[in-house]
């Protein structure tokens, strides 16, 4: 399909229109001789490769970051796209696949800010106690942040219940864990040896000019707040231009630009009923238990490696969320006395 073709199907909708035009503009750009794109299998990645295979076929360098639990459907849609558009995806193996990286360093609970405190804790013999900031940063003074979060003392802002920074925004969190300590590792860092890392030497070795990401503003989370427009010159870490080209779509100019161009998603959307991709079964997932049923379903074999990779995070999570479901309502119960 030719540029004037592409502009033409999208006249109805004028954030994909101009998507386009700057997608164009950027990617045909001389200076811009090797680019490159990681594919992650999802829905907006799917819109990344067909963008940038109408505008500059065969010029996009693509890589996909293997965590180590993949779902199938995903790694049969490499091969879709692939063979769609005559390109090659490079897959990259980690440097520590998630269940090694569950085993060497925790299992993943809740969120990676709770993980990462906690790991933090365990890590100097936190003895999980309700005492006051100055007695517990005298005990363990090489936990300072850590001892910030479990005392609650970072600054909340006016109108806000608590702060995302402190242990009180997940409720009765820190009553749970007093009660019922963790018995296993806990620790965010299997992201790490199973992407983030790989991905972050990939980038730094690639001897090209643009690497292209599929964030999006209207995306939830710190990775699109991170970003204030769709192009930054000079990326400080990676020391090339970074190009966001779907930076300004919504959902709606999303579903829309794949009814216009016709894009194929993935089993994972297009039969399993997900929403998006990643780690599979992964215990940050806010619809886990969802995801864990539909895998089950869909991929029993890894079902069960997911189920055995992540059981204790599982369960302590089912406790916890019982723990709160159980005080909450006895909350709401003392309240009507009232």
């Amino acid at each position: 399909m030719t540029y004037e073709e592409m502009l033409k199907k999208a006249s109805t909708n004028s954030a994909i229109f101009d998507m386009i035009v700057k997608a164009h503009s950027i990617l045909c750009n001389p200076k811009y001789e090797k680019i490159l794109v990681s594919v992650s299998g999802g829905a907006d990645s799917d819109i990344m490769v067909d963008l940038c295979e109408n505008l500059v076929p065969k010029k996009v360098h693509y890589v996909w970051f293997d965590t180590g639990i993949e779902y199938q459907a995903t790694k049969d849609h490499l091969n879709y796209l692939e063979n769609k558009y005559g390109i090659e995806i490079v897959r990259q193996k980690p440097d520590v696949p998630v269940p090694l990286g569950n085993k060497k360093y925790g299992q993943p609970f809740l969120s990676k800010l709770v993980s990462e405190h906690i790991q933090r804790l365990q890590h100097n013999d936190f003895k999980w106690e309700d005492k006051p900031y100055d007695e517990l940063i005298t005990e363990y003074p090489n936990c300072k942040s850590s001892i910030i979060w479990w005392t609650n003392h970072h600054e909340v802002t006016e109108g806000f219940r608590s702060s995302m920074f402190n242990i009180n925004y997940h409720r009765y969190l820190k009553e749970y864990m007093i009660e019922n300590p963790p018995t296993f590792k806990i620790s965010q860092n299997c992201c790490f040896g199973a992407k983030k890392n790989v991905s972050h030497k990939y980038l730094k070795c690639f001897k090209g000019d643009l690497i292209l990401t599929g964030v999006r503003k209207s995306e939830s989370g710190i990775r699109s707040a991170t970003y204030k427009s769709c192009f930054t010159e000079k990326s400080k870490k990676y020391k090339i231009a970074q190009y966001r080209p779907l930076f300004w779509l919504t959902d709606y100019d999303r579903e829309q630009y794949e009814h216009i161009f016709k894009i194929k998603h993935s089993r994972c959307y297009t039969e399993y009923g997900f929403s998006r991709t990643g780690c599979a079964g992964c215990p940050f997932g806010k619809q886990y238990e969802d995801e864990l049923v539909k895998i089950k379903r869909y991929e029993p074999k890894l079902y069960v490696a997911i189920t055995n990779i992540f059981n204790n995070s599982y369960e302590y999570t089912r406790g916890y969320l019982k723990f709160r479901r159980e005080h909450i309502k006895l909350e709401r119960g003392q309240r009507s006395l009232f």
